[in-house]
């Protein structure tokens, strides 16, 4: 598999002014947005504005919307993002299932498969499965949304997400909590050799946090991910908190009860072996004060603005673990005496497919000068 013959060179249009200018072109929407208005809110001069305009519009990334009013004089030109003129493939390797979606430049998804799988059945095995996965989806998206590969714009790549830890600079995985046969594994190579793609790799509660900061999450918050694991995703300041070792967010691992039952990282009494007991017992409301217990002592450490819930187990029953996680929050606040009360706790929209997603905007993300996120 090759990116698509026709379309835009998307990598190649990466500069810091193409990609400001990019970004307010997604977020003005189908109405669009005139070339004066991009300078103004750039900073960069009509003329500059002009030229990126010009090669945005010769590449297809951009297409002209019609025409606006202005004061005193005559109508101004409104251009828009073509979001078909490029595709990115999003993949959330789950312990026993992968999704994979195909989404358009402004973030749509075009198409998705799910299938079954065994993280622990080896590389050539997984490895061959997203090949398989990512084939498929390319194929059945592009072919419904607007036919042949090679006709509707470039695709950039392919981002993959799956649990931790890992190395997200390199591409290599870790001890993947679970499957320790996976320990110094090359995917992000291995992949890109399948596929013939450039391919980026990360934490599924990376994926799903950048996702939301792109999508319009604002400030500082962390995103809470419970299915088969229990992990988050932190946004500090509108950009994703990985740690100089892509360490951060081992959420799922605090250690909470020194004597409790044993955790498949080693440890006794984590908050994730807790969580997913009460789970297996179908005790929800018991999962959501654990999983608040963990939320508070997040908010304490950081003083996030927000936390949001996500991942299959969440999305069967989302208002339980938002009643749950909110009122271990509420109580934790009126002890600390707060005057603004407790942190608000929102459950995410498709909050089962949310990974996939963000893995997509692992590769549409830099496109539209989120290279911070």
């Amino acid at each position: 598999m090759r990116g698509a013959a026709g379309g835009a060179n998307l990598l190649a249009l990466r500069s810091h002014n193409t990609a400001l200018v990019l970004d307010l072109l997604r977020t003005a929407g189908a109405g669009g947005i005139s070339r004066l208005e991009l300078a103004e809110r750039t900073g960069l001069t009509p003329q500059a504005v002009s030229k990126i305009t010009a090669r945005l519009r010769e590449e297809g990334l951009a297409t002209e919307a019609g025409r606006r009013a202005s004061t005193g004089g005559k109508p101004r030109t409104v251009l828009r993002l073509v979001p078909e003129a490029g595709h990115a493939v999003g993949v959330h390797l789950d312990r026993d299932e992968l999704r994979a979606v195909l989404v358009d430049l402004r973030g749509t998804v075009v198409g998705e498969r799910r299938t079954p799988l065994d993280l622990g059945a080896g590389a050539r095995a997984v490895v061959a499965a997203v090949a398989r996965a990512v084939e498929g989806v390319v194929a059945e998206g592009l072919r419904d949304s607007a036919g042949p590969l090679g006709h509707v714009g470039s695709l950039l790549g392919l981002g993959v997400a799956l649990p931790g830890p890992l190395d997200h600079t390199r591409g290599v995985l870790h001890r993947v909590t679970g499957f320790p046969e996976w320990d110094g594994f090359p995917l992000r190579d291995a992949l890109a050799r399948r596929l013939g793609v450039p391919v980026v790799v990360d934490k599924d509660t990376n994926a799903a946090a950048l996702g939301l900061a792109v999508g319009g999450e604002d400030g500082s918050f962390a995103y809470l991910h419970l299915g088969t694991g229990l992990g988050a995703g932190l946004v500090i300041g509108g950009s994703v908190h990985r740690g100089a070792r892509t360490g951060a967010g081992e959420f799922g691992h605090q250690v909470v009860q020194l004597d409790g039952p044993p955790c498949t990282c080693g440890d006794r009494g984590c908050i994730e072996a807790l969580c997913l007991a009460a789970v297996a017992r179908g005790a929800l409301d018991e999962a959501a004060r654990v999983l608040g217990a963990g939320a508070a002592n997040l908010v304490g450490l950081l003083d996030i603005d927000l936390v949001l819930l996500g991942g299959r187990t969440v999305a069967a029953d989302p208002r339980v673990f938002v009643r749950g996680v909110g009122a271990v929050l509420d109580a934790r606040a009126r002890r600390a005496g707060g005057r603004e009360g407790a942190v608000p706790v929102r459950a995410v929209p498709d909050g089962a497919r949310r990974v996939a997603e963000g893995a997509a905007q692992l590769l549409l993300a830099p496109l539209f000068g989120r290279d911070d996120a």
